[in-house]
């Protein structure tokens, strides 16, 4: 497929990403020329600029790379706070960020995580973008 084709259905799109995640697909870039893993996808490779992107099913499983707990969240979210947000390793090699269904002292860079998929709270619908009030919310559960 050349950029040329790309449209929202495109799972290097975001909208692409989000409706392939929605039916229960993780799906990551990989650059056919230098191997780097782009989650979500996206049509040109970030580490080398390279526009020769596969979609390639991803792992749910992965370890924290690094993490931090939000304490002024968006208005929308203030009653949730403090929470726990990642930066998660997949074992396939790419990184995602995350909310990580466990307090912040209960959680620790190395820590095995899998990523789970819910459809958006009514609260999470409120503060979305129109185009985004359907897309899914992933969240990392320790294991």
């Amino acid at each position: 497929m050349t950029d040329g084709d790309l449209d929202a259905t495109d799972p290097r799109t975001l909208p692409g990403f989000f409706d392939a995640l929605a039916d229960g697909k993780l799906l990551g870039g990989v650059c056919t020329d230098c191997g780097q893993v782009l989650l979500p996808p996206r049509p040109a490779c970030y580490a080398c600029g390279s526009r020769a992107v596969d979609v390639e099913p991803q792992s749910r499983e992965g370890t924290v790379f690094s993490y931090t707990e939000v304490h002024t969240p968006p208005p929308a979210f203030a009653a949730d706070a403090p929470y726990t947000v990642a930066v998660v390793e997949l074992a396939d090699g790419g990184r995602l960020l995350g909310r990580v269904a466990a307090d912040y002292s209960d959680v620790a860079i190395g820590d095995s995580v899998e990523l789970t998929v819910h459809e958006p709270t009514a609260a999470e619908r409120e503060v979305a973008l129109d185009y985004e009030t359907d897309w899914p919310v992933h969240i990392f559960e320790p294991r």
